[in-house]
């Protein structure tokens, strides 16, 4: 249960951090979803992400910025193991299966509802 809060709380603490930036900053959303998975890379390539990762789990490894850090893991994992190309490769390796997986269910939910502008 305490696994569970601790996910939450972390989760939800990220969340409020990029609603109240949408509420009191001019900032379009689109800019803080981009901000928050540069914070992740940072973070991430910093080390200073993974004791986050131990302690709230998937509270915070499922919002964009630990998105941000598995992209940073993996190229610094690429460029031990295979140089200067892991630039390249590393971070679309270790997060492959979460982009695959959004332009899956992305595609099945154009085909199953209406997209478009909401203009």
């Amino acid at each position: 249960m305490e696994m569970y809060l601790k996910a939450f709380l972390i989760g939800g603490l990220i969340c409020a951090v990029g609603q109240v930036l949408i509420d009191y900053t001019g900032l379009t959303p689109a800019r803080i979803l981009v901000s928050f998975v540069v914070a992740g890379v940072a973070l991430g390539a910093l080390g200073l992400y993974q004791p986050l990762i131990d302690f709230a789990g998937a509270g915070a490894t499922v919002p964009l910025t630990g998105f941000g850090a598995l992209l940073a893991k993996g190229t610094v994992e690429a460029i031990r193991e295979d140089g200067m190309l892991g630039i390249l490769s590393g971070g679309l390796s270790a997060a492959g299966a979460g982009i695959g997986a959004a332009v899956v269910f992305g595609f099945l939910t154009a085909l199953i509802f209406k997209p478009g502008d909401k203009m």
